[in-house]
This record gives C-alpha cells, structure tokens and sequence, in this order.
C-alpha cells in the first residue's frame, strides 16, 4: 500500500475572508475513457471549491484527451446549472478514448494548449488510462492532480472509486429479479457483466444477491465443474441457478473449452466476444438443460449515481481542488477507509487492482 499523506486534510485551514487576498488559478478539467456515474458531481465539486473558495477560473477540456489536442473547451461557471450536475449520470464534458500512442506523441501539443489557455493546473478524471497519461504529464512538469474513476473497481491505490456502487447496485437489482423467472421455469441464468480485468462488479454483485457461481477474470474456470455443479443443484431438489459472469472471464487452458478469439481494437483491449452466450450454449450442450443469458452491458454504467456514490464523487472534487492549491502536483486522490488521502499518479498507475484470492475464496464458500 503506498503510503498516505497525514499532513494533508483537503480542507482549507481558514475561510478566505480571514486568510485575506487569494491568489486565483485558471484549472483545467477533462473527464476521459468510459461514462460512469458520479462524473458530474467531481465536476461540480471542483468548481463549487475552487471557484466558490478561491475565486477561480474553470476550464473544461470536451471529450477528454481530445479537447487538449484539439483545443476544443467551454468554462464552468459556478451556477445553478453547474450545481444541479451532482445527481446526473454522464458527464457534461464529454467523453472519448485516446490511442495511448497517439496520446504519448501528443503530449507537446497539450501542453501547448494548456499554456496557450493559461491553465496553471489540470485536473483529469478518468480510469486507468486517463490517470496514465496524467502521470506521463506530471513527468513532463505539468502541475496535476489526478481523480480515478471506473465501475470496474480496479484503479489501485484507493479502497473503491465512486461509480462501483452504482454499478453494482443495478447489476445487484438485475440479479433479484432473476432469481424469479428463474425459478418459476427452472432455468439456469448467466448473468454477464462489467469487468475486462478485475472481477469486483462479479464478485460484489454475486454475494450480495445471492448467486450459486461467480465467474471473475483473475480466476480461470473449468466448464466441467460448472456443470457439476449445476446437475448437483438440480438433483438436490433446488428449481433453479444464477451464475454471475465478468466479461473478462475465460475458461482454463486445459479445460476442454476455448472462446472465440476478438483480435484487439485500435486501443490495443482485446475484443471479448460474449463469455457467457458461448458459456451459456456449451452448458445446455453437455447438461442438456434449458440455459437463457442476460447481458447487462452498458445500462450498468449509465444514470443517476447512487447516494454513496455522489458523496464519494464530491470528496473527490473537492479534495482535489484543495489539493491544487496546496501545491501537491503528481498525486491522485483516494479512498482509505472514510478519510481521502494523496498518492502518487506513478504508483497508483503500477497495476491494476485486482479480486484477490482471499476475496474469492470467501465468495466461494456460498457457491453451488
């Protein structure tokens, strides 16, 4: 775990009337790679902080990395519309991928732009691509400050990143309510959803509601012990079973069972080409029992974010503005425990933070 920052707070030591004469900063802000929920309300946050507090200037960089490269900006103005983003899902800002390699060779145009714009801070918002070409910046001596984002979960160096409870929350509600169908047509369910690397959409949503299997990234799976298992149920007596799939998941190399092969997209992710519809047709092959597969795709990370998920997203905002102007550059804000704290963009880029083994194993305990 990198270590914390104990001395900083992320709350101003006094109110500017007793502080006197503050000294404005012109702050750039840019949300990049996938929506989430809880995008607008960091916006809202930083503006509501550094305009509110420090008088301010915002200036919001549109469809992420792009509206550097391309100078394409609006200003963010503290006002009732900025104030009423804190329960919308999206982002007002836009958003977009960047090909890494495209972005590495553009770094000499951002910062002309952040220059030609007067911007003396930057505040990106965003995964882990975003948070790397952020740190890539902070090498180039850019002052930044870094806010993860992902419903995945799988930014490092912070305990959660808000839009993972909101996630969660629908995939946990899309569950419940197969459970039912489910039931009443003694099927088997695969429920697919949210995860290329990391499994914790999967594991979180599978323990919360109930599922008799989760399927995660980190842990290859065999399809003949899913049909065990599954035949096991239905002898018991039970009338039905809900499998929780990652969209990373994938079968063990010796396991009899190969996915189809996507090939890789112009950012260089690999395509997945449907783990639970071909995991689905393979079991109802071997089991001869009746499998239906849900794909729960976008939907998990589109609307309103939920409470927690708003509070967390304000946090954030706020404590990066304040961050901002206490001079602490190359650093990403995070969670740990209730208090958000500073790490550096550099460690929290390693790695991604994957399910680990201990994690997995205690959902196992209530599979089948």
């Amino acid at each position: 775990m990198t270590p914390r920052n104990p001395g900083f707070t992320g709350v101003s030591p006094d109110p500017p009337a007793v502080r006197g004469k503050i000294s404005t900063m012109r702050i750039g802000v840019l949300t990049g790679g996938g929506d989430c929920p809880g995008l607008n309300a960091v916006i809202r946050a930083v503006v509501r902080t550094a305009n509110g507090r420090y008088g301010d200037v915002i200036v919001g960089f549109q469809d992420g990395w792009r509206g550097l490269l391309e100078d394409r900006k609006i200003p963010i103005h503290n006002n009732d519309r900025t104030d009423r983003l804190l329960t919308k899902g999206g982002t007002m800002l836009g958003t977009a991928r960047t090909n890494p390699d495209v972005l590495r060779a553009g770094l000499g145009q951002i910062k002309q732009t952040l220059d030609d714009n007067g911007i003396e801070a930057l505040i990106p918002i965003g995964g882990e691509g975003t948070l790397t070409a952020a740190s890539w910046l902070s090498d180039e001596g850019v002052p930044v400050v870094g806010v993860p984002k992902t419903i995945d979960n799988d930014i490092d160096c912070t305990d959660v990143t808000f839009g993972h409870d909101t996630a969660l929350s629908i995939a946990t509600e899309a569950i419940d309510r197969l459970h039912t169908t489910a039931e009443s047509h003694q099927r088997v369910m695969l429920v697919e959803v949210m995860g290329r690397h990391a499994g914790w959409i999967a594991i979180h949503a599978g323990m919360a509601a109930g599922a008799h299997l989760t399927l995660v990234p980190e842990v290859p799976f065999d399809v003949s012990e899913v049909c065990t298992m599954i035949k096991r149920r239905f002898q018991r007596g039970d009338k039905h079973f809900i499998c929780v799939v990652a969209e990373g998941a994938h079968p063990a190399p010796d396991s009899g069972f190969a996915l189809r092969e996507g090939g890789v997209d112009e950012f260089g992710h690999e395509r997945f080409t449907g783990v639970a519809q071909q995991l689905g047709v393979e079991i109802e092959r071997r089991i001869g029992k009746e499998v239906r597969t849900t794909v729960l795709g976008h939907v998990q990370r589109g609307g309103s974010p939920t409470p927690y998920d708003r509070v967390l997203a304000t946090r954030f905002g706020l404590h990066a503005a304040e961050a901002v102007h206490a001079g602490q550059f190359g650093q990403m804000v995070a969670l740990h425990g209730t208090a958000i704290d500073l790490v550096p963009l550099a460690e929290a880029t390693k790695q991604l933070k994957r399910v680990p083994d201990d994690r997995y194993r205690e959902a196992e305990a209530f599979f089948g």
